[in-house]
């Protein structure tokens, strides 16, 4: 028995692994601890390192070398193994919980189809009506429709809150889970096991609604605690406040709730909401929270205090977070806002009454927020410059909440109108106690001795795509921005460097470099640094380098229906997470239609591209929603903020008026050059000046593919004119081409190289070859160029490029050939990446 203890405790004590011969190798359990505590510092060890671990390690002393590098191999594959059983566990509960999901969304449209038949046959009924029959006192009157209406309740008492309470919540779960709003599937938004959730928006009715429903890898607590706390993921939020709270009596709590919200533009008022929320558990552990605008005056805010709002109501609206077997949440989303669109101009209405841009603004932000907070708890989420994720959120908040205050201008944050110029639309503002600091703490707040000037201006903006946009004023900012002007906001940050611009003499080389710092899941929200390159030009050896925060949203092909921003603050090198930020930028916002209209969905990925002169018709362009076609029209917000030293206050308001009106004027020539109309007036697409057609370049690029590698690039050989390049332009892979000069650049790319590149064909024109390659695929390049020369073609293995945005995109592999005119000359080089995809 004792020898039987004794021989169960040696085997406990070693590890069997199987050699390169198929014998197993038997490892105590010390050899195995010196191994592993290699394996963490260096999972795939060389064989010079494994030599010298066996002359570190007396206890592996008797173990080969091969044997070592057995067990390193052994050791990998079971992490590997280890790893893709956990990522299946994960995406298998992915899928149950979506297909619950779905399951419920038939059950909901089969409820739907119910109640449309019951409809019909009603409706058949009163083609025929029948007599009704009298009731007990002789009259034919029904009396349950005589009874008149519950009087009003008194929504002072606790009581009477219960009861609104309680009508709330079953108006709310009538929405999210039921038929009471006759909901559609939000155009561009599919569901599926890699898609955020599923969205649908209201189509008619009263108001306009957005819902949405997905998995979320958090605890129902810790959502409603996230969902509550509005103005940190619902950017157009200024405040929320908490006015009174008591409980509901069962288990659940009521609280007064009153919000302001920002408008999006200079030529509306904003909104604000006098609400009743109602926080509650129900009997299958789910957790509800939801919302309804509340009447009368009651308890709700000073009339001084929303002076400069327009009350908007909300209708029953809320969250509904039901835990999930194996950990996380299924939660459902349902905002119904009536923002009482009469009171706006009618040409913004639209904005006003789109269910798409409620959606995108508030139902999809809060998902998506709730999204990201649970990534970055689980460490998935890498971030730049060793920032961790909490400052970089804030940072961005703090970038949107204070060009928002600089487009509203509210009395009671410290601004007055000086002056508004009604020819041009420019509107002066001034803020003499206004903090920039983003914390409490006086010592890292900026003191200022003047205050801060804006000078903003709203316009529209016909036949433009906001994304494309806001892509190129991104690319492109020497073909709007003054260098010193950026240079003067920058110094006007540190102290003892006020001035006035032309006081100092800096000349901008052009050189603009953009260094991520972190994006959201989808790459709808982009942060970033940027470097503008700058001179003295008195002593060209001096640098002045200027350095912006940014902030990039609405130009992923996902933001379907939303606006596009880019925001920017100057700030000091060291990038410090209490660093004042004054924020300048642009937002433009998508002219929709009626809420519900399909025929207007926008995708915010559209570039300018050669499909203009592929639709067969303007009409049917109009009919597909084409969001390039010529009645497109935006909203255009700028605001730009200027810190001011006492007394100077005057030459600074004259500067900023005299600076924006230069911006508007080189943004509104920039749209129309990059519109759709200006690039295809003909209806054949051209290239630039100097290149030729859209349809000879298409068929010098198939035609010289057939010749150099023997096969078609197209499916078909027979395909001629129109039908060529419109496949050329659909083709999958990413084609580009670039012109043979001592630094080549891009002339040509079809959709999928413009995806890759993230770009336009403006854009793409100023993009060298070697930017978009990281270091192994340019030696690549190099390698197999005098290939390319010599034989016409190369085929170069996989590797990584880099778009403009500065995303990685992987490929399988890379085809490169020569472009030959018709007089056999080389006109250029074109590209195809395989198979590729983003990182």
């Amino acid at each position: 028995m004792a020898m039987a203890v004794a021989q169960q405790q040696r085997d406990n004590s070693i590890e069997r692994h199987l050699d390169s011969s198929g014998k197993y190798v038997r490892y105590t359990a010390e050899q195995i601890e010196a191994l592993e505590k290699v394996y963490v510092e260096c999972p795939k060890p060389s064989s010079l390192r494994r030599q010298q671990l066996i002359r570190e390690c007396p206890v592996l002393a008797n173990i080969e070398p091969k044997q070592i590098k057995v067990w390193f191999q052994n050791r990998r594959c079971r992490e590997k193994q280890r790893k893709e059983a956990s990522q299946l566990q994960s995406v298998n509960r992915k899928l149950s919980a979506m297909n619950k999901l779905l399951m419920e969304e038939n059950e909901r449209l089969q409820k739907q189809v119910s109640q449309l038949v019951n409809e019909n046959g009603f409706m058949r009924q009163q083609l025929h009506p029948t007599p009704a029959a009298p009731n007990a006192d002789g009259s034919g009157v029904d009396s349950a429709a005589a009874a008149p209406m519950n009087s009003l309740r008194d929504a002072n008492s606790p009581a009477g809150f219960l009861s609104i309470a309680e009508e709330t919540l079953t108006e709310f779960l009538s929405k999210a889970t039921g038929t009471a709003v006759d909901w559609v599937q939000m155009p561009g938004m599919k569901p599926g096991p890699d898609s955020v959730g599923i969205f649908a928006i209201s189509q008619g009715g009263n108001g306009v609604a957005a819902r949405a429903c997905g998995l979320v890898s958090l605890e129902p607590t810790k959502i409603v605690e996230i969902l509550k706390d509005r103005p940190t993921w619902y950017r157009d939020c200024r405040s929320s406040e908490v006015f009174t709270m008591f409980p509901a009596g069962n288990g659940g709590t009521i609280e007064l709730v009153y919000t302001q919200t920002y408008a999006p533009m200079t030529l509306a008022s904003a909104r604000d909401f006098w609400t009743l929320r109602y926080t509650t558990n129900l009997e299958n552990g789910s957790v509800v929270v939801c919302e309804r605008s509340l009447s009368g005056t009651g308890a709700g805010p000073n009339a001084a205090a929303a002076s400069q709002f327009e009350r908007a109501e909300m209708l029953p609206s809320g969250y509904l977070i039901r835990p999930c077997e194996g950990g996380g949440s299924i939660i459902h989303i349902v905002d119904h806002l009536n923002l009482q669109a009469w009171s706006v101009p009618e040409v913004l209405r639209p904005i006003y009454e789109s269910s798409q841009m409620v959606a995108q603004r508030l139902t999809i932000a809060a998902l998506r927020y709730i999204r990201q907070v649970a990534q970055e708890t689980s460490g998935d989420v890498v971030y730049s410059m060793g920032r961790q994720p909490a400052v970089l959120r804030t940072f961005s908040q703090r970038l949107s909440r204070g060009f928002n205050d600089a487009v509203n201008g509210f009395n009671d944050d410290g601004w007055s109108v000086l002056n508004c110029d009604g020819a041009e639309g420019v509107t002066i503002s001034v803020n003499s106690i206004k903090n920039l600091s983003g914390t409490s703490n006086p010592a890292s707040s900026l003191s200022l001795l003047g205050g801060i000037v804006c000078a903003k201006a709203s316009m529209l903006l016909q036949n433009t795509t906001p994304a494309v946009l806001v892509r190129f004023l991104r690319e492109h900012r020497s073909e709007w921005a003054d260098f010193s002007v950026d240079a003067f906001s920058a110094a006007s940050l540190k102290a003892g460097s006020y001035g006035y611009p032309g006081m100092r003499s800096t000349k901008f080389t052009g050189n603009q470099a953009i260094m991520p710092l972190g994006h959201t899941i989808e790459h709808e929200e982009m942060l970033e640094i940027i470097r503008l390159e700058g001179l003295a030009q008195d002593d060209s050896f001096v640098s002045r380098d200027v350095h912006l925060l940014q902030l990039c949203t609405g130009i992923d092909e996902n933001a379907v229906g939303a606006c596009s921003e880019l925001i920017f603050a100057p700030i000091d090198d060291m990038f410090p997470e209490d660093a004042p930020l004054v924020p300048s930028g642009f937002r433009i916002v998508l002219l929709n239609s009626q809420p519900g209209d399909t025929k207007n969905t926008t995708t915010a990925n559209r570039t300018l591209d050669l499909t203009s002169g592929l639709e067969v018709s303007p009409a049917t362009a109009h009919a597909n929603g084409d969001a390039s076609c010529p009645n497109n029209r935006c909203v255009l917000t700028v605001a730009f903020q200027f810190p001011f030293e006492s007394g100077l206050q005057d030459n600074v308001a004259a500067m900023a008026r005299q600076y924006v009106r230069r911006v508007v004027s080189a943004v509104q020539a920039v749209a129309t050059a990059i519109s759709p109309s200006s690039v295809n007036t003909s209806g054949g697409a051209k290239l630039s000046p100097g290149t030729p057609e859209a349809l000879t370049l298409a068929q010098w690029i198939c035609q010289s593919y057939s010749h150099h590698l023997g096969a078609q690039l197209l499916r078909s050989d027979s395909l001629i004119g129109d039908m060529l390049l419109k496949h050329l332009w659909h083709h999958p892979d990413a084609i580009l081409c670039c012109s043979l000069k001592q630094v080549p650049v891009f002339i040509f790319a079809n959709q999928a190289g413009l995806d890759m590149l993230e770009t336009t064909l403006v854009a793409l024109q100023d993009i060298t070859l070697d930017k978009i390659f990281d270091e192994s695929a340019r030696k690549n390049l190099i390698a197999y160029f005098a290939k390319l020369m010599q034989q016409g073609f190369a085929c170069m293995p996989a590797g990584i490029c880099m778009s403009t945005m500065g995303r990685h995109a992987s490929y399988d592999q890379a085809v490169a050939w020569k472009v030959h005119a018709e007089d056999n000359s080389v006109h250029c080089l074109a590209f195809s990446f395989i198979n590729w995809s983003f990182i």
